[in-house]
């Protein structure tokens, strides 16, 4: 009988000795399954991380391309207005060449009522000193217009030849040996327009 009891008890003892064993197992598989669910939370976390970043890259992306397009909105419109400016430039120039000598043309228009004035005097009229006179008027005004607008006949008188301000025609012999090398002559008058030279004097040297 005690023998019997003691293999009984050391039959639980063994089956004690399980049980041990069996939570060991157990609490493998639910670590197990607990690495399995943090790899699935880590997998998430990663998804999820990478279409952030998508957003993100998408976001910068179509933020590039609105600058993109602005830039190229802002240069055609510049290229259209430089082109316009460049047209109206072109037209303003033409119609500045086409009318430069509007102003003294009118100026002269009045001069030109003169010498009209004069024309029919000088068909009627017997009196030579009143044609003259009539004649010499209209010389005078006009002149006198030219001077206005700037224009300065040159003074050429018994002065050296300067090149730069006279055209020779011709050499002619000196009356004495002062007037050589110098201007003798005016054939054809020069002119200043505002102190700026704009025709030379055509004259004869003394040689």
């Amino acid at each position: 009988m005690f023998f019997k009891k003691k293999k009984h008890m050391s039959e639980q003892k063994t089956d004690n000795n399980t049980t041990p064993n069996e939570n060991t197992d157990n609490l493998s598989q639910n670590e197990g399954m607990d690495d399995a669910l943090a790899n699935m939370l880590n997998t998430d976390d990663s998804i999820s991380n990478a279409d952030m970043l998508d957003e993100g890259e998408d976001e910068e992306k179509d933020k590039l391309l609105a600058e993109i397009a602005e830039l190229k909105d802002k240069h055609i419109r510049q290229l259209a207005e430089f082109e316009n400016f460049r047209r109206r430039n072109a037209k303003e120039r033409m119609e500045l060449v086409q009318t430069a000598g509007k102003d003294i043309i009118q100026s002269l228009l009045v001069v030109l009522d003169d010498v009209d004035r004069a024309s029919k005097q000088l068909e009627t009229t017997t009196d030579i000193n009143v044609a003259k006179e009539g004649v010499s008027l209209v010389f005078t005004k006009f002149r006198s217009i030219l001077q206005q607008k700037g224009l300065r006949k040159m003074e050429v008188g018994n002065e050296e030849f300067n090149p730069d301000l006279h055209e020779a025609i011709t050499e002619i012999p000196a009356p004495n040996e002062d007037m050589k090398g110098k201007v003798i002559d005016v054939v054809e008058s020069g002119y200043y327009l505002n102190d700026k030279l704009i025709r030379y004097a055509k004259v004869v040297v003394g040689k």
